[in-house]
């Protein structure tokens, strides 16, 4: 009995239409990022473990994909651990590469291990896949492309600034009008993480935070007092969970706030520097907005966080990013400051797809079909063939000497514009028959006839 075929969950095969559509998006955000000034880096797909592990907090480090060590990789397992069925204890033995999480630390370990080729500042474009091992579901995958933008080298709040001028940029390009950019600052959170005594808490304020939207409030002040965040603290907290107005008056209620915090203020000011500028700057169809409970719970950023969604779709996040001042330093490479932001293509291909923005996309297709009627007639259809190809006309052989019927519906079937037919009166007289299939009209004619009629159209 035959295999019955799968693949696993959370990944998807894509037809010629659906990959021709990702390439449309690709193109767009790969012109922006290069008009921008944003140079192309590749990093392989999996990393060393210790790279990846650690980086991400502790559920980041759950979803990491472990790739098994070649050979008997239980040769050298830990037998301890083999015994005890400690699975975390014998993940470290027995896997010593993994698939990669994100691109943004694969690409500070590159600055580390390219800092004497690299002219600082350093600004590099990615568009690889990651890998998750998260439960599947709409808009969430185990395999996704990402296309990252980052800037190392440089403490400037003039990158925040053109990160959101870009963000809107690129959704602007691709027709997503009315995309809320949500801004917030590491900073501040460490700022009310002070000022309601729970600095010794701040990573898991931040997750539990990060998760609003998903759990909503009584879901986060569960969890945040399971982790042992005390109750005089969430109360402390819970009016910023209900922060609305402007960003400026949100701002304002922040230094009140934040009054008795040196490091929530410094956030808040920076904040208020990319806020104003974008103000004067304007942008096209994108909305700026400050989210103080917007937390994004990655560990290492430090400085401001971005959060991008589609106003007009539910599908979460679009794209996100931050500031990391030193993520280079768990690598050996200290006080080199980055910033980056990310677009999440699979999802903004599922925003685009329901919003009908996609312009009917023509799949690669040859120009012209030549029918095969025997070998000789093949032979000379290949040798114009490669004529018309070095003349830059995409031009193929039907594969089989089949029925004229059946050649010409796969011409129709692709859409091909011109069918050339070779029988035998055509090699006695060195010509061609050609066949405008759009209009119908048939000419006998030479090659050069031939080669600017096809050009010409």
């Amino acid at each position: 009995m035959a295999q019955k075929t799968s693949i696993p969950k959370g990944t998807r095969d894509f037809s010629s239409t659906e990959v021709a559509q990702r390439n449309y998006i690709f193109n767009v955000i790969k012109q922006s990022f290069e008009k921008y000034g944003f140079q192309p880096i590749e990093t392989p797909s999996f990393e060393n473990s210790s790279t990846l592990m650690g980086k991400y907090g502790e559920e980041g480090d759950r979803l990491i994909f472990k790739i098994l060590n070649s050979g008997d990789y239980l040769a050298k397992a830990d037998e301890v651990s083999l015994k005890e069925k400690n699975s975390n204890a014998l993940t470290k033995s027995i896997s010593e590469k993994a698939l990669r999480y994100d691109l943004t630390v694969p690409f500070a370990r590159y600055v580390v291990q390219h800092r004497n080729e690299i002219e600082f500042p350093f600004k590099r474009y990615q568009m690889q896949p990651v890998w998750r091992a998260d439960r599947p579901q709409k808009g969430r995958f185990r395999e996704f492309y990402q296309c990252d933008a980052d800037v190392v080298g440089s403490t400037s709040l003039w990158q925040e600034v053109e990160f959101v001028q870009l963000y809107d940029d690129i959704f602007t390009k691709l027709g997503l009008k009315e995309t809320i950019i949500k801004l917030n600052n590491r900073k501040i959170l460490s700022g009310i993480a002070e000022v309601i005594g729970a600095s010794d808490k701040l990573i898991d304020f931040t997750v539990a935070l990060d998760k609003l939207d998903k759990i909503g409030k009584e879901g986060v002040v569960k969890e945040m007092l399971g982790k042992g965040i005390t109750e005089e603290a969430i109360k402390k907290v819970e009016p910023l969970l209900e922060l609305q107005g402007n960003n400026q008056s949100m701002l304002a209620e922040l230094k009140v706030i934040l009054k008795d915090s040196d490091q929530g203020l410094q956030g808040v000011s920076e904040l208020e520097f990319v806020i104003d500028k974008i103000n004067e700057l304007e942008l096209n169809t994108s909305n700026l907005k400050l989210d103080v409970t917007l937390a994004r719970g990655l560990n290492y950023y430090t400085g401001a966080i971005f959060e991008v969604e589609a106003a007009q779709v539910k599908m979460g996040s679009i794209g996100g990013g931050g500031r990391y001042d030193d993520l280079t330093g768990i690598f050996g490479l200290k006080n080199m400051s980055g910033i980056g932001i990310s677009f999440g293509l699979d999802r903004i291909y599922l925003v685009l797809e329901e919003l009908g923005l996609f312009k009917k996309v023509e799949l690669p297709k040859p120009k012209v079909l030549f029918i095969n009627f025997g070998e000789n007639e093949a032979l000379y259809c290949l040798k114009t063939i490669k004529k018309l190809r070095e003349n830059e006309v995409k031009s193929e052989l039907y594969p089989d000497k089949a029925k004229l019927k059946k050649q010409m519906n796969y011409a129709n079937k692709r859409d091909i514009d011109y069918v050339v037919l070779v029988g035998e009166s055509e090699l006695k007289e060195q010509n061609f028959t050609l066949k405008n299939m759009k209009s119908g009209e048939q000419i006998t004619c030479s090659y050069e006839e031939m080669l600017k009629t096809v050009k010409n159209s």
